[in-house]
């Protein structure tokens, strides 16, 4: 697929996140979340759809976000600051998770709480499986995200394990799908940690993003 940024952007982005990130705090309520400061930019997905994965892959580290095969693993918001005043954001999965209904209902009222209170938090890019596309679960989020006004992308994870034709037609149900979301960003970006597919572009986009901020 041909990249929608510009060489400039590209290499923008790498400098970016080839600096220094650390792990800073892990909330589970709104009294622990770090001042607002800078720009913060979301991650949300389903249970295992690969959020940590992404972020370890954007920033060039193996284990700066924990990874795990089982869903539910991260139960808190994770904040995790960088260089240039930018902090990535490592939400707790929706949908399937192995852990009681209260404390999935408390993950959610969380989260409701940090997107509807946090003025610099810039976007929420909402990862979707390739091989599985769009769920209700998603829809869900996606009308929280409008609710709170708060701007929000689709990242397709795990596009390596799909044919080429399989994710041109997944992207166009995504857009298609979101056409009528005022907040939703309508490109839509392919990723595979794994194999590195759409990472460049990702950093290119959180690039294009700041400097609109700015």
């Amino acid at each position: 697929m041909t990249s929608k940024f510009s060489a400039k952007e590209i290499e923008e982005g790498r400098r970016l996140f080839a600096g220094q990130w650390e792990f800073s705090r892990a909330c589970s309520a709104v009294e622990h979340f770090p001042p607002v400061a800078g720009i913060e930019i979301a991650f949300a997905g389903r249970s295992n759809v690969g959020k940590s994965s992404l972020i370890n892959a954007i920033t060039g580290r193996k284990a700066l976000a924990r990874t795990s095969n089982t869903p539910g693993r991260t139960q808190e918001l994770i904040f995790f600051p960088g260089e240039h005043g930018l902090t990535l954001v490592d939400m707790p999965g929706y949908g399937y998770a192995a852990v009681p209904k209260a404390k999935v209902e408390a993950w959610t009222t969380l989260i409701h709480e940090y997107l509807r209170g946090r003025p610099n938090l810039a976007r929420v890019y909402v990862l979707i499986d390739s091989r599985h596309g769009l769920k209700d679960t998603d829809n869900q989020v996606f009308d929280t995200l409008a609710s709170a006004a708060v701007s929000h992308q689709i990242v397709l994870t795990k596009s390596d394990e799909i044919s080429a034709t399989e994710l041109e037609e997944r992207i166009a149900a995504v857009k298609t799908a979101l056409a009528r979301r005022a907040a939703a960003f309508p490109e839509v970006l392919a990723t595979s940690s794994h194999g590195g597919t759409g990472i460049p572009e990702v950093r290119a986009a959180i690039i294009r993003l700041m400097a609109e901020r700015s």
